[in-house]
C-alpha cells in the first residue's frame, strides 16, 4: 500500500471515529482493561488513534527483522524463550498460518505481539478458489475479517496466497490464473481499505524455486497493493547454496516493476555438511542488503529436518549472525 492510500484509510478510521463520537456525544475513545496482560475488571478510556504502520514496511537505521515459524503452529512465551536462548537473539517476527474461512485469531495476534513481535499471518485459500474471491461471492467474511484487524489494532504483516507462482497449492499456477490472484488480492486489498484498515503490511510471497519457472510480473498487483517482496526459498541439498542463486535472480526480476523492500518471507537450511555455511550466506546477505529488511527461518522437521539446532555448526553460525545489532530491535517503537 502506498503511503497516499495508508493515509486514505488512516482518515476513513479516524473521521469513522470522530462521526460516531459526535453522535455519542462524546471524544472519540476505546475502552481497553487496565493491566499489562489485559487482566481485571477495571476499565479505562484513551483515545482511539489508529496504527499506522509505515515505519514498519521499512524500519530506520537498516534494522532488520529476525522471524521463525514453528510450522506456522502457535507457540507459548516460555517455549519462544528456549529458542531465543538457543539462538542467541528473541525473535522479532513470528509467522503463522491463517486458513480462509477461519475467525482472525485475534487473541493470538494480540499475545504475540505483547511480547514484542511482530505477528505474520499466511492466510490460505484453500477453499473457495480465487476466481470466486475475486468476484465478491466472499466479500462478507472478508468484511468480518477487516473489521476484526481494525479494531484490534495492533500491527500484523499479511501474505494472502503465498507460493501462488508454483503448482504445489489449489491457488498455485495448476488452480488459478495469474490474472485471477491479482483481482482476488485487489478485491481484498480495497476491502480492507475500504474498512479502514491502516494496521497491515501487505506481503507478496512468490516462491524463488518454483518448477516449472513462470514470469513474475503478471502476478504482481501493484505498488497501492503491496509493502513487502517476500520470497520463499530453501537451501537444499541438490540447489543453490547462496542467497545470489537462490534469491537474487527473483530479487532483479521484480526490480523491473517494483522497489519494494524485500522480505525473505520462509527459509532454511537442509541438514548435511553444507548448512553452517548456508547460514553464514543467508546471514551475510540479509545483513549486506539494504534492501531486505529481514527473515522468517523455518524451525520445523517436515520432510526433512529443518531446525536451526539440528547441527551445532549451523546454530553456532546462526548465533554469530543475529549477534549483529541490526537484529533484535524494539518493533514497538519507531
Amino acid at each position: 500500500m502506498t503511503a497516499v492510500a495508508r493515509r486514505d484509510a488512516l482518515r476513513w478510521t479516524l473521521a469513522a471515529a470522530a462521526s460516531a463520537a459526535v453522535s455519542a456525544g462524546c471524544a472519540p475513545s476505546r475502552t481497553a482493561p487496565i493491566g499489562a496482560g489485559g487482566e481485571g475488571s477495571e476499565q479505562r478510556t484513551a483515545p482511539y488513534v489508529p496504527f499506522d504502520v509505515t515505519w514498519l514496511i521499512r524500519p530506520k537505521r537498516d534494522r532488520k527483522y529476525l522471524g521463525v515459524s514453528f510450522a506456522g503452529r502457535p507457540v507459548t512465551a516460555g517455549f519462544l524463550g528456549l529458542w531465543a536462548e538457543r539462538t542467541g537473539k528473541a525473535p522479532t517476527l513470528l509467522s503463522q498460518r491463517f486458513a480462509w474461512g477461519e475467525d482472525f485469531p485475534t487473541d493470538q495476534v494480540q499475545a504475540v505481539w505483547r511480547q514484542r513481535m511482530l505477528p505474520f499471518l499466511t492466510w490460505e485459500p484453500f477453499e473457495p478458489t480465487l476466481r470466486e474471491i475475486a468476484e465478491g461471492r466472499e466479500d462478507d467474511y472478508v468484511r468480518r475479517t477487516a473489521v476484526a484487524v481494525r479494531d484490534l489494532n495492533v500491527p500484523i504483516a499479511l501474505s494472502f496466497a503465498h507460493g501462488m507462482n508454483d503448482d504445489s497449492r489449489p491457488w498455485g499456477t495448476g488452480g488459478a490464473s495469474p490474472r485471477e490472484f491479482v483481482a482476488a488480492w485487489r478485491r481484498l486489498h480495497d476491502l480492507f481499505q475500504d474498512t479502514g484498515v491502516s494496521n497491515v503490511v501487505w506481503a507478496w510471497s512468490p516462491t524463488v524455486t518454483a518448477k516449472p519457472r513462470v514470469p513474475l510480473k503478471p502476478y504482481w498487483p501493484g505498488d497501492a497493493y503491496a509493502d513487502w517482496l517476500g520470497l520463499t526459498g530453501y537451501y537444499t541439498k541438490a540447489g543453490p547454496h547462496a542467497y545470489d542463486t537462490l534469491f537474487a535472480p527473483a530479487v532483479r526480476e521484480a526490480r523491473a516493476f517494483t522497489r519494494a523492500p524485500v522480505l525473505l518471507a520462509e527459509t532454511a537450511a537442509a541438514p548435511g555438511a553444507r548448512k553452517p555455511k548456508d547460514v553464514e550466506n543467508l546471514l551475510r546477505a540479509v545483513t549486506g542488503r539494504r534492501d531486505v529488511v529481514g527473515f522468517v527461518w523455518w524451525d520445523a522437521r517436515q520432510g526433512t529436518d529443518w531446525r536451526i539446532d539440528s547441527d551445532s555448526g549451523a546454530l553456532a553460525a546462526f548465533r554469530r549472525g543475529v549477534a549483529d545489532d541490526r537484529f533484535g530491535f524494539d518493533v514497538r517503537r519507531p
